[in-house]
C-alpha cells in the first residue's frame, strides 16, 4: 500500500493565516491601553511583542507538523499521554494565576498542560480506534481503557479549574467516539454521567455555582448577567454595523475585561461592527470546512479519525468561546483559536493545521 500525494489545501492555509492577521491587530489594539497603564507591562506593545514571538514558533510548528510522515511516529503516542499527564499534576506546583493552577511558567514563557492534553487524547484516541479488531459494542470497552485516560485528565482539568478546556476535550471526544461505532446508547449514558457530575461539582460542591446563578438569573433579566458579559454585551451593540473603527474601542479600556483574550470576539464587534464579525466567522466557518473535507478524504481510518477529532476540537472551541461572548452560556475561560492572545493556544492549535496540512496531501490510498 502507498499514499497517493497531491497539493496541501493552500485554502486553508490562507484562511488561518487571516485569522492570525485579524487576531494579531486586535490584540493590539485591544491590549494597549491595559499594557500602557500598567507599569509591570514594558509599554503599550508588550502583549502584541509576545504574541509575535509566539506567531513565529506556531508557523514553524505548523511547517514541521505538516511535513513529518504521521505513521512513523505513531510509537510517540504513549509517551506523550504519559507526559502530558505529568504536566497536568506538576501544574498544581506551581503558584496561582488569577487564583488557577493552569500555567506552568518558565521564565517569560508561560505554557497550559490543559490545552496540550486536550489534542493527545485526540490523537490517541485515533490510533487507538483504529486498531484492527477494536469493537465498540461492548461497554467494557469504555471502562478500559478509555474511562480511566479520559476520565483521570478530565478531573484534572477541572480541579484546575478549568470546565471549558474539558468541555472542549469532551465534546470532540463523543463525535470521535460515535464515528468509530460507538452505540448511541452508550454515548447517551457517558453524557448522563458527565451531566450528573458536572451538576454534583456546580450545585453540591459549589464549584462555579456563582457564575451559573448569575447566568440562570439572566435568563429573565439580561441586566442580572455576569459583570463579563453585561460589558461583552454592550461592546457588541456599540460597534453597530460598520464598527467605531480600528483602535477606537472605549470598553477595552477597563470596562471589559479580558478584552484581547477570551472576549476578543467582543473587541473585534465593537470595532469592526457586524461587518467584522461576519468575516471572522466566515473565515472560521472556512477552517472547520476545509478541515471536514479533508477528514472526508481520507480511507485510511486512522487519518479519518484524527482529522475529525482535530477539526471538532477547534469546533467545538470555537462555539462555547463565541457562546460565552453573546451570554448564551456561562463564562468558562476558553480562549477563540487563532484570535486571543495566548502562546500555548495558539502554538498547539497551529499544530492542529499543521497535521490537517499533511493529511491533506494524501489523496487515498492505493495498492501497488
Amino acid at each position: 500500500m502507498k499514499s497517493k500525494e497531491q497539493k496541501v489545501d493552500f485554502l486553508l492555509f490562507l484562511i488561518v493565516s487571516a485569522l492570525i492577521l485579524i487576531g494579531s491587530v486586535m490584540v493590539y489594539s485591544s491590549s494597549s491601553a491595559i499594557a500602557d497603564g500598567n507599569d509591570k507591562f514594558s509599554g503599550h506593545a508588550f502583549f502584541l511583542k509576545r504574541q509575535l514571538v509566539w506567531l513565529i514558533v506556531a508557523y514553524i510548528a505548523m511547517f514541521l507538523a505538516a511535513r513529518v510522515n504521521l505513521d512513523n511516529i505513531r510509537w510517540l503516542i504513549a509517551p506523550a499521554l504519559f507526559a502530558t499527564f505529568a504536566l497536568l499534576l506538576f501544574v498544581f506546583l506551581m503558584p496561582k494565576v488569577r487564583d488557577t493552577h493552569r500555567w506552568i511558567s518558565l521564565g517569560p514563557i508561560a505554557l497550559q498542560p490543559s490545552e496540550i492534553f486536550k489534542y493527545v487524547v485526540i490523537v490517541y484516541l485515533a490510533h487507538s480506534l483504529s486498531q484492527k479488531g477494536r469493537n465498540l459494542d461492548d461497554l467494557r470497552r469504555y471502562l478500559w481503557p478509555y474511562g480511566p485516560i479520559l476520565g483521570v485528565g478530565a478531573i484534572l482539568i477541572v480541579l484546575e479549574p478549568d470546565l471549558g478546556t474539558a468541555m472542549v476535550m469532551g465534546g470532540a471526544v463523543l463525535v470521535m467516539l460515535y464515528l468509530a461505532g460507538a452505540r448511541i446508547k452508550h454515548l447517551a449514558i457517558a453524557i448522563a454521567g458527565s451531566a450528573t457530575a458536572v451538576s454534583f461539582l456546580v450545585f453540591v460542591l459549589g464549584y462555579k455555582r456563582a457564575r451559573v446563578d448569575t447566568y440562570l438569573a439572566s435568563l429573565s433579566d439580561p441586566l442580572d448577567a455576569s459583570h463579563q458579559v453585561r460589558q461583552s454585551i454592550l461592546s457588541l451593540a456599540n460597534g453597530g454595523v460598520s464598527g467605531a473603527g480600528l483602535g477606537n474601542g472605549i470598553f477595552k479600556q477597563f470596562f471589559l475585561p479580558e478584552p484581547h483574550t477570551d472576549f476578543i470576539f467582543a473587541s473585534i464587534g465593537e470595532e469592526l461592527g457586524l461587518i467584522g464579525l461576519l468575516v471572522t466567522l466566515l473565515l472560521l466557518f472556512g477552517l472547520i470546512w476545509r478541515g471536514l473535507k479533508i477528514a472526508r478524504r481520507q480511507t485510511d481510518r486512522f487519518h479519518f479519525l484524527l482529522a475529525t477529532g482535530l477539526t471538532m476540537c477547534l469546533a467545538v472551541n470555537m462555539v462555547i468561546n463565541i457562546a460565552v461572548v453573546l451570554g448564551l452560556i456561562p463564562t468558562t475561560g476558553v480562549t477563540l483559536p487563532f484570535l486571543s492572545y495566548g502562546g500555548s493556544s495558539l502554538a498547539v492549535s497551529a499544530v492542529a493545521v499543521g497535521v490537517l496540512l499533511n493529511l491533506s496531501r494524501r489523496r487515498e490510498r492505493y495498492a501497488v
